[in-house]
């Protein structure tokens, strides 16, 4: 499912537009007592922590650059559009959950519809994130193919860490690989992902066939049984342009709060009061 909106891109007086994805197909199962979709849950609370007004989705929306936007939608995914289509965004549906690079392979018929050079690939519990933000993260694609937001947090753990080499990012390893590394390798990592991304907009169209031909065998639990599930991520991008000599950088974010995902309701409070604070 996807409806393409329609944006001029170049003219007379007409800056050049980027073109946006956000990630909000999943549940968000770790915010006990909210059955919704988490990133329409409100920045301003009024009646109750789940009711208000500003939701997470909207507010990111408002932060990214001009250009034709498209939601990623699969959990309570009439209630994200019922929300958003007043913003004249498009919808790509992920069948079923299976990482972040199957959201961007359900995001492939957008990016096929548009002729925006640039492209932002953001996730959608990151409310904080600056519009600046954004907008510098672009800088960097007249010399490189793919740039990946960054972040010094005060604790790595359960976040990829950026393996960078004379500027140029060559991987992201995920947490529980790093502690495989030896020591002092693995302490002079100190950069992790924000999972949040700018790239060339061709050269994500050229990669997502090798996305899709090399998918990851990961067991879950489904049903009380164990399963081996299929499953892409949007991290082996790096890799993969990196094997064929493209460019991969990095643009450091202001501070830890800034790319902060709302994962459970402290993190919620958390984000409410940042939000209310930047209005005063």
């Amino acid at each position: 499912m996807v409806k393409a909106v329609g944006h001029p891109q170049k003219g007379p007086g007409r800056p050049m537009e980027t073109a946006s994805i956000i990630l909000a197909a999943g549940r968000g199962s770790r915010m006990e007592g909210y059955d919704g979709n988490k990133t329409l849950l409100p920045l301003c609370p009024e009646k109750s922590p789940w009711a208000g007004t500003r939701p997470i989705l909207v507010e990111i929306i408002s932060n990214l650059p001009p250009g034709p936007k498209a939601v990623v939608v699969h959990y309570r995914k009439e209630d994200v559009i019922e929300a958003t289509r007043h913003l004249g965004i498009a919808f790509c549906d992920q069948p079923r959950l299976d990482g972040t690079g199957g959201a961007l392979l359900a995001a492939r018929p957008f990016l096929e519809s548009v002729e925006c050079e640039n492209v932002i690939i953001t996730m959608g519990d990151v409310p904080l994130v600056r519009d600046e933000t954004y907008r510098r993260l672009l800088e960097p694609l007249e010399n490189r193919n793919l740039v990946v937001l960054g972040f010094r947090p005060q604790s790595r753990k359960q976040y990829g860490v950026l393996e960078i080499e004379s500027g140029r990012v060559k991987r992201i390893i995920e947490w529980k690989y790093l502690k495989g590394l030896p020591e002092d390798r693995r302490d002079a990592l100190r950069i992790c992902n924000a999972g949040i991304y700018a790239a060339r907009r061709k050269d994500i169209l050229a990669y997502l066939p090798t996305l899709e031909a090399r998918p990851h065998r990961v067991e879950k639990t489904v049903a009380g049984r164990p399963r081996q599930l299929k499953e892409f991520f949007i991290t082996d991008l790096v890799e993969y342009m990196n094997e064929d000599g493209r460019d991969v950088g990095c643009l450091l974010a202001e501070d830890e709060t800034e790319v902060m995902g709302v994962d459970d309701f402290s993190s919620l409070e958390r984000a409410r009061r940042t939000y209310r604070a930047r209005r005063l």
